[in-house]
C-alpha cells in the first residue's frame, strides 16, 4: 500500500481540505498513475454536497484523470512507465456479462465500481478518485492519451465528452444529421463541437439571448431561445436528435414538439424526476425519449482518437488544488465557461 494526499470531505457539505489515504499495492493487472490533471465535474459537486444520499465518506472526488504511468503490475503488457494515460469515470466491472463482453462496461448487470464513492470489487474498499497525487487502477480501465491531444485539457473528455459522444453514435449523428442541443454548459458545449466535427447541422437551444454570440463562436449554426414562444412554434417537428444537458428535473414536452418524424430526445443531464410528459407528443411523428450515461472503454477510447484527429478539446480554465472550493461555488452559480481543470502540482505547493 501508498499513501496518498488529496483533497477530500469527511462530511457533507464540508470544504474540500487535504486529506491522506492508502492507495492498494498494484495487483498484477494494475497500473499506477501519477496524477497530472483532474477536470471538475457538477456530479463531484453532488457527491461532497451528499445531494443524492449515497455519499460513502471520507470523499476524495475526481473521476477525469489524466497523467502519467508511475508502475505496472507483473501482467500489465499495453503501457510502460512514462505513457500519458487517463481514468475515466469507472475502474472496474464484471468483464462477464453481455454488457461487459459488448464494450458497454457501464452497464455491467453487476454494476460497475465507479472511480470514487465505489467498492473496489475485490477487497471491498471505498474507491477514491482523482484529486489526488496518484492512483491505482486495473489495465482494462486505463485509456491511452494520443500525442496529438493536449493532456492539460483532456480530462473533460473522459466524462463530459463521452456522455455526449456515446448518444450522438448510438443515433448516428453524421453529415446532415438535424441536431439540437439543449443548455451550453460543460455537456453542451462539447456537444457542439463534436456535432459540428460528425457534420450535423447544429441547433443551441437556450433560455439566454446573451449566449447566442457564445454558441455560434463554437460553431453553431442556429441558435433558438426557449423563451421565445413564436420561435419554439416554428421550430416545430424540426430536429432528428435533441440532446437535453438540462441537469436537473424539469419539463420536457417543449422540446419533445420539437422533434421531426422518428426523432429522439435523449437525457444526458437530469438524473432526478421529470414532470409528466405528454403520450400525445410521443404518438405524434413516432417519437422517443431516452437516456444515456457515459459511454464504454472502446467508444471512449474513439472519441479521444477522434478528437485527437480534429483537434477538438474542451474549453477549460485551469485553477489550483487551493481553489477547489471556490470553483464549486461557481459552478454552482453557472459562473464558468465551461469546465475547470485542476492542476494537480498545485498539490505540492504550501
Amino acid at each position: 500500500m501508498s499513501t496518498c494526499i488529496g483533497y477530500g470531505v469527511h462530511e457533507a457539505n464540508a470544504p474540500l481540505e487535504p486529506i491522506s489515504f492508502e492507495r492498494r499495492a498494484l495487483r498484477e493487472d494494475d497500473v499506477a498513475i501519477d496524477i497530472d490533471y483532474c477536470g471538475v465535474c457538477h456530479s463531484d459537486m453532488h457527491y461532497v454536497h451528499n445531494d443524492w444520499k449515497s455519499t460513502r465518506f471520507p470523499c476524495v472526488p475526481g473521476h477525469e484523470i489524466v497523467g502519467r504511468v508511475r508502475a505496472v503490475g507483473a501482467a500489465v503488457n499495453c503501457y510502460r512507465v512514462g505513457d500519458v494515460v487517463a481514468v475515466g469515470c469507472l475502474v472496474d466491472s464484471c468483464q462477464h456479462c453481455q454488457a461487459c463482453e459488448q464494450h458497454q462496461e457501464p452497464h455491467c448487470i453487476h454494476g460497475m465500481t465507479p472511480t470514487y464513492n465505489g467498492l473496489d470489487r475485490i477487497s471491498g474498499e471505498v474507491t477514491r478518485g482523482g484529486y489526488a497525487e496518484h492512483i491505482v487502477v486495473r489495465e482494462k480501465f486505463v485509456l491511452r492519451v494520443p500525442p496529438a491531444l493536449d493532456p492539460r485539457f483532456t480530462g473533460p473528455l473522459l466524462c463530459a465528452g463521452i456522455t455526449v459522444w456515446s448518444p450522438m453514435r448510438e443515433h448516428g449523428v453524421k453529415a446532415g444529421t438535424r441536431l439540437a442541443v439543449i443548455g451550453l454548459g460543460g455537456l453542451g458545449h462539447m456537444a457542439v463541437k463534436l456535432g459540428v466535427a460528425l457534420g450535423a447541422q447544429v441547433t443551441v437551444i437556450t433560455t439566454s439571448p446573451n449566449k447566442a454570440e457564445d454558441a455560434r463562436a463554437l460553431g453553431a449554426h442556429h441558435v433558438l431561445l426557449s423563451s421565445d414562444p413564436q420561435a419554439m412554434k416554428a421550430a416545430a417537428s424540426s430536429f432528428d436528435l435533441v440532446l437535453d444537458t438540462i441537469p436537473r428535473g424539469h419539463n420536457v414536452n417543449p422540446y419533445l414538439m420539437l422533434l421531426a418524424r422518428q426523432g429522439t430526445l435523449v437525457l444526458v443531464g437530469a438524473l432526478e424526476p421529470l414532470e409528466p410528459i405528454h403520450g400525445a407528443l410521443l404518438a405524434v411523428n413516432n417519437r422517443s425519449i431516452a437516456g444515456s450515461l457515459i459511454g464504454g472503454l472502446e467508444q471512449t477510447q474513439e472519441l479521444l482518437g477522434f478528437c485527437a484527429e480534429h483537434q477538438l478539446l474542451p474549453t477549460c480554465e485551469m485553477i489550483n488544488i487551493q481553489d477547489i472550493n471556490e470553483a464549486f461555488t461557481r459552478m454552482h452559480n453557472n459562473d464558468v465557461k465551461y469546465r475547470f481543470v485542476i492542476d494537480m502540482a498545485s498539490l505540492k505547493t504550501p
